[in-house]
């Protein structure tokens, strides 16, 4: 009966492979965790509006809630946008409605809370007989899209990939 032979490698080899493996581990361990920065965004929103919740997060989506609000969602990394505000409320808009968009876009997109609310609630006011039901206007490098049904009036506001 002869014994099995095992194969050795050459030290170098091990050496070698042992450092690479080390190596590999130090990498993995002194990197540090990264946050989604669509939920740091979500919580510093909740931090900042009154009466602002998040919901939950579901696919780059962070759902949020406000008393002014029907549905309130925050988007992170789609197809064609890096960010996004989405707003829906009744079809008859309140004062509070329009400042918290503007205060959300504001915070969002680090544009001036004056400029902000002026975009968004010239979109969603543009909405009517003359120039239909769906508005898409662009302010401050910001794509702004209003769309009203006989119910509901929303908004979308997003800034591309590219901006």
């Amino acid at each position: 009966m002869t014994g099995r032979s095992r194969r050795r490698l050459p030290f170098c080899i091990r050496s070698s492979l042992s450092a690479a493996l080390l190596a590999l581990f130090a990498a993995f361990a002194a990197a540090p965790a990264h946050a989604d920065p669509c939920a740091d965004i979500a919580k510093q929103l909740a931090r900042q509006i009154e009466g602002l919740k998040i919901n939950f997060t579901a696919a780059n989506i962070t759902y949020l809630t406000h008393p002014a609000a029907k549905e309130l969602s925050l988007g992170c990394r789609g197809k064609d946008y890096a960010i996004e505000l989405y707003a829906k409320t009744d079809r008859k808009m309140k004062p509070e409605f329009f400042n918290l968009v503007g205060s959300a876009t504001a915070l969002i997109f680090t544009v001036p809370k004056d400029d902000a609310t002026t975009g968004t609630s010239r979109c969603l006011k543009r909405m009517g007989i003359f120039r239909g039901n769906n508005i898409t206007m662009r302010y401050r490098r910001l794509n702004l899209e209003c769309t009203r049904t006989r119910t509901d009036a929303s908004i979308t506001v997003r800034r591309g990939k590219s901006e």
